[in-house]
């Protein structure tokens, strides 16, 4: 296959990814309401981390970017700066876990990368939260630093929790896929190898992360 076919495929694919990811978001911006009026979910992560997976951290970024812009300027009412949270919040979670994978393209190297990304993230969005959240959304920094640890630190903790378990559970389903239709190369290892134990294991751990974070959602949100 030729360089030119070749990257021709990756933009589209990029270009298909982001399309994605942004219907996700739009999708449940509509359909999951905020948690304490401004804090949203949305697994557009879950289809970043996939570009990631296949195509670099850069990759990542560079959908991340694209969704975010777009989604500030469709669906978002928190203008500019709630873009600039939402690139910074994605970006360390899908950069980071698509760089260790790169370096480690092993189911290990996933699953670490996952991990890495989900802290990293949620200690990252600490920090930013205090500093940026009483510009954009007019809090007091006294109340923005009270609600660190009882609302921040659990929501960041399950949201990048769940889009890693969705991850892990959706990746090489979607991974086949894609290389039966030749539209990404074939695998050049072991990226989801493995055995059929540990993927169960993998997949039953995953299932168990989905539903935990699910409930906490549920009782942040008041409804448990």
């Amino acid at each position: 296959m030729s360089t030119k076919s070749t990257n021709t495929k990756k933009i589209t694919m990029l270009g298909m990814l982001a399309a994605i990811a942004y219907v996700v978001t739009f999708v449940t911006h509509f359909l999951i309401p905020p948690i304490q009026g401004f804090l949203s979910y949305d697994p557009k992560d879950v289809i970043i981390t996939i570009g990631g997976f296949l195509f670099g951290p850069l990759s990542a970024l560079l959908i991340s970017v694209v969704v975010s812009v777009v989604e500030m300027v469709t669906i978002s009412a928190t203008g500019p700066i709630g873009c600039i949270m939402n690139i910074l919040a994605t970006c360390c979670f899908t950069c980071a876990a698509s760089l260790i994978y790169k370096r480690k393209h092993t189911l290990k190297g996933a699953v670490g990368g996952l991990v890495v990304g989900t802290l990293i993230t949620t200690a990252f969005m600490l920090l930013w939260n205090y500093l940026i959240t009483p510009i954009y959304m007019g809090f007091p920094r006294a109340a923005v630093a009270d609600m660190l640890v009882p609302v921040f630190l659990p929501f960041n903790l399950s949201k990048c929790a769940l889009n890693a378990a969705i991850t892990m559970l959706i990746y090489k389903p979607v991974v086949t896929a894609l290389r039966k239709a030749n539209l990404v190369p074939p695998s050049s290892g072991s990226s989801a190898g493995g055995k059929r134990g540990i993927q169960i294991g993998l997949i039953l751990v995953s299932l168990l992360i989905l539903v935990t974070c699910v409930l906490v959602f549920l009782v942040m949100q008041g409804i448990l």
